[in-house]
């Protein structure tokens, strides 16, 4: 069985649609918004930095390619059959900073499937008008100024259209959230509950365990 990586822009619901898939098929649920956090408060010479030291005033956009460049790699060694035991069962991986390109060119597809959750189908002053609708005091944006939480937005709409046409050009499925998002979050565990059923299917009579299929991209 892969894992699963769910990953996309900030208030997108990665973090919501991932415990639910947790929850629902057993998975180990890995955010790893606290693994980067602690690269970059240990080891921010490796360039894995949200901007408070090496990155500081680099523009975000920057900032995600350098990012997701090296957790790339760190992905594909963190998920390497020879290191992961897989009596774990498989892991739901929650990330904002892994660019398609980069999922593609480490051969990820090996061992994780992924999907994105974006929100560029909207401009940035309906996004923000959303955002300010639904924060609550649990999310990183709860306390910004509007300044500073539309030229949020306006980043995220821009990194939500990148990742949306880098999957367009990679056949990797990509989700808008800024509208319907429990809708699209139940699409998503209904074809992921009949995927997990063809990747484990029931063991036929007689046969001592039943064979998987072969490996899937969701």
């Amino acid at each position: 069985m892969k894992h699963l990586i769910v990953a996309g822009v900030p208030r997108a619901g990665k973090s919501t649609l991932s415990r639910r898939i947790a929850r629902q098929f057993g998975w180990q649920h890995v955010p790893m918004d606290a693994v980067i956090a602690g690269f970059e408060r240990c080891f921010p010479e490796t360039g894995v930095d949200t901007g408070i030291s090496v990155n500081a005033g680099k523009p975000s956009l920057e900032i995600l390619r350098l990012i997701s460049g090296r957790m790339a790699p760190f992905l594909q060694a963190m998920t390497d059959p020879e290191e992961y035991d897989e009596k774990n069962g498989p892991m739901v991986i929650d990330m904002y900073q892994l660019l398609p390109e980069d999922y593609a060119r480490r051969g990820l597809s090996s061992t994780c499937r992924i999907l994105y959750l974006v929100t560029g189908n909207v401009s940035p002053e309906e996004r923000f008008a959303i955002q300010k609708q639904w924060d609550t005091p649990e999310d990183y944006t709860y306390d910004l100024s509007d300044t500073e939480r539309m030229e949020g937005c306006r980043e995220l709409v821009a990194q939500s259209r990148l990742i949306r046409e880098q999957c367009r050009l990679l056949g990797l499925p990509c989700y808008e959230t800024a509208h319907s998002r429990e809708e699209v979050f139940q699409g998503i565990l209904e074809e992921l509950r009949r995927r997990v059923r063809e990747d484990c299917p029931a063991p036929s009579q007689g046969d001592a365990g039943g064979e998987k299929s072969g490996p899937l991209i969701f």
